[in-house]
């Protein structure tokens, strides 16, 4: 009898003691409205991605030489755009001096920010925009990436956006919507940043957010863009359920004590994941989680 009476004390206090300290469990009906948050970002995400001069009109990504290189819809230009929807001989682009030039075939028929343009500094070092030259459904510019100068073409009738029907993702679960702590930089230390193409930049981060997952700590260092942090970043689900290189997302920035919320439902697929011709960033070696990251979007299909 005392041994059943011990036990029944023991047994209450335990679950008193468990009360205590258990996590409430959310709503079904708060979990519905956080889903709803969520559904609501991809939605819009997904029609950045269709918009016209969205990634998935990315039809061509141009490495120039200096001196002169031909383009149009021939093989024998040094630029080939797709057949049928240029003239085949264009123009060519000169890369000379840090700075490119764009001149025109006659009858080439081809815009300049809106203006017919026959000859035309494309771009400069003092380049903010590049201008944006147009003809039919094909618009290219000028991008530079390190040392090296690019023409990269978008196609408002590229095969991917027009068959294009979405992404799949985890189911959204708020149990990855993680509160973080920022461990700020006070050394001045850059990440080396390398990008799909090989090139490698040292970026400067504000510091590491540290947080746990199953009573495990992790660190991601972050970037700053704006007023927002820029996380790259590799977990266990890729090359099996998620995109091979990694996956990016953003967050507010620190609050006053230096709390950042991660939510890992926003996790999404780089551009390059959809398309061949983007020079995205990929995950630091110190943002690879040893853990899996079941959240956010999956890897996309080339029937999507």
């Amino acid at each position: 009898m005392k041994n059943n009476l011990l036990s029944a004390v023991l047994l209450t206090i335990v679950t008193l003691f468990s009360a205590c300290n258990s996590t409430p469990e959310t709503s079904p009906e708060d979990k519905a409205a956080y889903a709803a948050t969520i559904d609501t970002w991809h939605a819009q995400r997904l029609d950045n991605l269709k918009k016209e001069d969205g990634w998935l009109a990315l039809a061509g990504l141009f490495w120039l030489e200096p001196g002169e290189n031909t383009f149009g819809s021939d093989s024998s230009n040094a630029i080939i755009f797709p057949e049928g929807k240029i003239a085949d001989k264009a123009g060519v682009f000169i890369l000379a001096n840090n700075q490119v030039t764009v001149k025109l075939n006659e009858g080439a028929d081809v815009q300049l920010d809106g203006k017919p343009v026959q000859e035309a500094i494309v771009y400069s070092s003092d380049s903010v925009d590049a201008p944006k030259l147009t003809h039919g459904s094909l618009t290219w510019f000028v991008i530079k990436r390190g040392d090296k100068y690019g023409v990269r073409l978008l196609d408002t009738e590229s095969e991917i956006r027009k068959n294009f029907t979405g992404i799949d993702r985890y189911e959204v679960n708020p149990n990855y919507k993680i509160v973080a702590k920022l461990e700020p930089n006070t050394t001045g230390r850059k990440i080396a940043i390398t990008n799909i193409v090989g090139q490698t930049s040292e970026e400067e981060t504000p510091g590491a957010l540290v947080f746990t997952i199953d009573g495990k700590e992790h660190k991601l260092d972050a970037l700053k863009e704006g007023e927002e942090l820029f996380i790259i970043f590799a977990d266990k689900t890729n090359g099996h359920e998620t995109y091979g290189a990694g996956r990016y997302l953003y967050t507010d920035l620190p609050d006053a004590n230096g709390n950042v919320t991660i939510d890992f439902n926003k996790a999404y697929n780089p551009p390059c994941a959809f398309v061949t011709y983007a020079t995205c960033p990929l995950p630091p070696k110190q943002n690879f989680l040893q853990v899996a990251i079941p959240a956010g979007e999956k890897a996309f299909e080339a029937n999507h």
